[in-house]
């Protein structure tokens, strides 16, 4: 039998042109379908060629590709509040996540529990089919318990692909938009305001200055407390800090009103959760009555959740969570459907290292990227933490996947924890409060 042609090699239009001449057919008449029936019935299906490039045509390389599998997964809690997910597969590659739920640690662990039945022996490098299945598969979809736990394994899964790729994650994203990332530290005080410009921040977060749980509708006293204290760190931080200021859903809407507008000659970076999440016309209704950016998302979970903020003008700063709302896949998406609205993307994140790394990645791949939240840079839980820089920023992770690796003499004494969530009380009636 002879040998057939190689689409690589320079005699194959010759070859071809000869096999069309052969069945009668002019080369420079040919269409798509009559060249295609004319191969086939020259070689025989079986004996098609196929450029080199083909996956089909290296069926090696295209096996290669499915012999990786997730062996195990393991589940640890990190003090203060933290869990951090490994999953293991048998090429020696480790992944990384952080799939928390504060204060509900050990249901989130058993959550991910309940994935390893489908997970383990799966290739970790099908992250968004692997995302759908988890997400599709239950029956009662999303929730603050389930995108929890799917947040940590798709966080686990970009880290393994990465590293087998050898690539950050943000590579994968599509390359980086930017080289470095803004992140904010905290300030209560004006001292605390001085300290954090000394260490090169260009933005803070405060909460809201308060002697006792906001009522439905606080007096002057309260409001001026409030704004009082946020002028004396506008005053330390000068005109040219950032401020943003974290209602964190635990002022009533009536009382929000009141101190947005007091806020206002302040000028602060935003207004974070001035009202709980679950209504999302009340958001509306304060938006709509401040020029002040309204931020929002740490409560909120995957592309649906976020979808009616953006369409009802909510807010202008959406915060996705990447350890509650859906991990770094969603994230993305979430992304771009705010860059369609003009709104920035503010990762929140009070939580771990990993946490962080998942939100640079991010941010390190999309343009709507404002602000990344964080408490810990990384000491005493990563080698190489992440290092401030004299501009207010980090610099993206060059190494491959999440760009972190634990630490695990540091972590040593930092295993485990039974941290709970604050309950709060109204000082005059006992009753429940949000904190």
């Amino acid at each position: 039998m002879s040998k057939q042609p190689d689409p690589g090699d320079s005699r194959t239009y010759q070859t071809l042109t000869e096999i069309l001449m052969k069945n009668s057919i002019q080369p420079g008449r040919a269409t798509r379908r009559t060249v295609i029936q004319t191969l086939l019935g020259a070689a025989g299906v079986g004996a098609l060629v196929l450029p080199r490039s083909s996956y089909a045509a290296n069926p090696g390389r295209f096996e290669g590709y499915s012999s990786v599998k997730i062996t195990r997964l393991e589940t640890f809690l990190v003090k203060p509040r933290w869990i951090f997910l490994k999953i293991h597969t048998d090429a020696g590659v480790t992944g990384l996540g952080e799939p928390l739920l504060e204060g509900r640690a050990l249901t989130i662990q058993t959550a991910i529990k309940e994935l390893e039945p489908y997970l383990i022996g799966k290739d970790p490098r099908h992250i968004i089919h692997h995302w759908q299945a988890i997400y599709r598969h239950a029956f009662y979809r999303g929730g603050p318990i389930l995108t929890s736990a799917l947040s940590g394994v798709d966080h686990a899964l970009w880290d393994i692909k990465g590293k087998l790729l050898n690539v950050p994650v943000y590579e994968l994203l599509g390359g980086p938009t930017r080289d470095r990332v803004r992140i904010y530290g905290r300030a209560g005080t004006p001292e605390d305001m001085k300290k954090r410009k000394q260490e090169g921040y260009t933005v803070i977060k405060t909460g809201v200055a308060k002697k006792n749980p906001a009522n439905f509708v606080e007096n002057p006293k309260f409001i001026q407390h409030a704004t009082d204290a946020f002028a004396a760190l506008r005053e330390a931080g000068g005109d040219e800090m950032d401020i943003a200021i974290d209602f964190h859903g635990a002022i009533p809407p009536q009382t929000s009103k009141l101190l947005i507008k007091e806020l206002e000659p302040f000028k602060p970076m935003f207004v974070e959760e001035p009202c709980q999440a679950q209504n999302v016309d009340t958001l509306v209704d304060i938006a709509r009555g401040t020029h002040l950016p309204i931020a929002t998302g740490e409560r909120i979970f995957t592309k649906w959740g976020f979808r009616e903020i953006l369409e009802k003008g909510a807010a202008a700063i959406l915060q996705p969570d990447l350890c509650h709302a859906g991990g770094i896949t969603e994230g993305r998406l979430i992304a771009g459907m705010a860059e369609a609205y003009y709104v920035p993307i503010a990762p929140h994140n009070p939580m771990g290292p990993i946490s962080l790394a998942a939100g640079l990645q991010l941010a390190g791949a999309i343009p709507n990227f404002l602000v990344q939240e964080q408490v810990s840079l990384g000491e005493g839980y990563i080698k190489n933490p992440f290092k401030l820089q004299k501009d207010g920023t980090v610099m993206l992770p060059a190494a491959p996947g999440l760009g972190v690796e634990l630490d695990d003499a540091a972590l040593a004494d930092k295993i485990g924890h039974d941290w709970k969530n604050p309950e709060s009380y109204n000082a005059l009636d006992g009753s429940v409060v949000d904190w």
